[in-house]
């Protein structure tokens, strides 16, 4: 090493952009040497098919927020947009890097790769570079026997806290690192930033979690019901711990017992899939359960857009997917709805509306996501299969209509009894209620009642198949609880 440059450490942020209860930043202060802190747009990652405008639009506030309170104290995290290996390269022309630390990513095949080839950069240049364990995720793990109790564990241990007062920041004054223009807030989706998820986090805890349990299911009443902390979680602008400790400490000043409980579960409910992502990421794009491989499923373009586009003529699906297109975030019983109706009714692979419906959630967390698609879709064999009626979902879920008359206006004026039923309304009654079916509204691209007849005849079938019956010991034996505790199959 040159002896000229000065040497330093780097903590480099990518899904854990806080400040408070952040490893890599305690243990970069600790070394002892000046410390700089790093964030990187990666173009590669940036146009990823499961990425959109949204999310990079969050971290950019996520980053500005953090920006903001680093201000006082003379400290600045340094803002990219390149790959990540010429950044790494630069730094080093400058500065002598001994250690990068970071936290560990379960993320997509794309981010795994770029960090193998960090993994060897860091080897050629002979530094170190230290992953912390993230939200007790265990990498490397070959079995659950005792998953449980470590996660536990890992929650319960302390917080990690900085001394900002005494942050040795290193000298970037000869650095040229481009300005980023800052992204704006858009006033349909939730704003990023550490300051605004504790302030979500405290809302929920003091206010609306009394309503958590009853609106969990509920598409309208569930957007304030639930604690919305979803994003904050998947772009670490809160660690799980942070929640889990914040939610007992509630839980012992103001009761609440059962619905803290049900919050709880869902927390666990969180890590447990990341957990099976990261330890068998294929699932990315590949069954789970290689058995059903066999199943025939053909892409048919016109399904599948009108799926994407809201145009199925089925109210319910189709002001989710409205909603989630302009705001963002539905809640868990709607998604899981949205993928059975794609994958069960209009009998569609799941691998391209797994990838539509990353792109729209703001809360896009590879870990959670494509082990839910599985779950949904009905290609685990472990689970039960779960073939969602969208009309019964509007009846329980949204009795009124209300939530679709807001995202579905061409319905506006059609009565209860049809809202969720709109094909069994006479000619009469269409004009009658100023909507036309098949040319202000679609008729319902596929029969409902004989599209889940036959999917549900497919997918029990499937679970006599030797193939299926073979990865299903499998499967239980690599990811599931030692006492069968049903994480899994928690229904929000």
């Amino acid at each position: 090493m040159n002896s000229s440059r000065l040497p330093i450490n780097i903590v480099w942020f990518k899904r854990d952009l806080r400040l408070r209860d952040h490893e890599p930043l305690l243990l970069a202060q600790k070394a002892g040497l000046p410390v700089l802190m790093l964030y990187i747009f990666e173009p590669s990652v940036m146009a990823a098919p499961q990425y959109d405008e949204r999310h990079w639009r969050f971290v950019s506030q996520s980053l500005e927020d953090l920006n903001r309170q680093l201000l006082s104290f003379g400290v600045k995290i340094l803002v990219y947009e390149s790959e990540v290996l010429p950044v790494f390269a630069q730094l080093l022309s400058h500065f002598s890097i001994q250690t990068i630390y970071s936290y560990q990513e379960t993320g997509l095949k794309i981010t795994y790769d770029r960090d193998k080839a960090v993994t060897h950069f860091c080897k050629k240049q002979n530094i170190n570079w230290q992953e912390s364990v993230a939200n007790g995720v265990v990498r490397g793990l070959r079995n659950r026997k005792a998953w449980r109790e470590s996660w536990y564990d890992f929650m319960a241990a302390p917080l990690a806290k900085v001394d900002w007062e005494n942050w040795k920041q290193a000298d970037v004054s000869n650095l040229k690192v481009p300005d980023i223009a800052p992204k704006k807030l858009h006033p349909n989706f939730q704003p990023g930033g550490e300051s605004y998820a504790h302030a979500y986090l405290k809302d929920f805890l003091n206010n609306r979690i009394r309503n958590y349990a009853k609106s969990i299911s509920k598409p309208l009443e569930s957007r304030r019901g639930c604690s919305r902390l979803s994003p904050y979680i998947a772009w670490g602008c809160l660690s799980v711990r942070q929640v889990w400790q914040a939610a007992a400490q509630s839980h012992a000043a103001h009761g609440r017992k059962f619905q803290h409980a049900a919050f709880a579960s869902r927390l666990r409910w969180q890590a447990h899939f990341i957990q099976k992502f990261e330890s068998e990421d294929r699932m990315e794009f590949e069954n789970v359960n290689r058995g059903y491989d066999a199943l025939e499923k053909k892409t048919d373009p016109i399904l599948f857009d009108s799926w994407k586009q809201g145009q199925t003529g089925i109210p319910l699906v189709d002001a989710c997917m409205r909603c989630l297109i302009a705001t963002g975030w539905v809640n868990f019983r709607m998604r899981a709805m949205l993928a059975s109706c794609l994958t069960h009714l209009l009998w569609q692979p799941w691998q391209p509306g797994a990838e539509w419906l990353a792109k729209l959630f703001l809360d896009f967390e590879p870990g959670i996501h494509y082990p839910q698609w599985q779950m949904q879709s009905g290609v685990t064999g472990i689970n039960t299969v779960r073939i969602y009626n969208p009309v019964k979902q509007g009846q329980d879920n949204d009795p009124k209509g209300i939530f679709v008359k807001q995202w579905v206006p061409e319905l506006r004026n059609v009565p209860e009894n049809f809202i969720h039923e709109p094909w069994k309304m006479s000619a009469m009654e269409q004009q009658l209620y100023g909507v036309a079916l098949g040319k202000d509204y679609p008729t319902p691209v596929v029969d409902i009642k004989a599209a889940h007849r036959f999917a549900r005849e497919k997918l029990w079938s499937m679970r006599s198949d030797n193939a299926v019956k073979k990865e299903n010991s499998r499967i239980l034996k690599r990811h599931t609880l030692p006492d069968r505790e049903a994480w899994a199959s928690t229904q929000g």
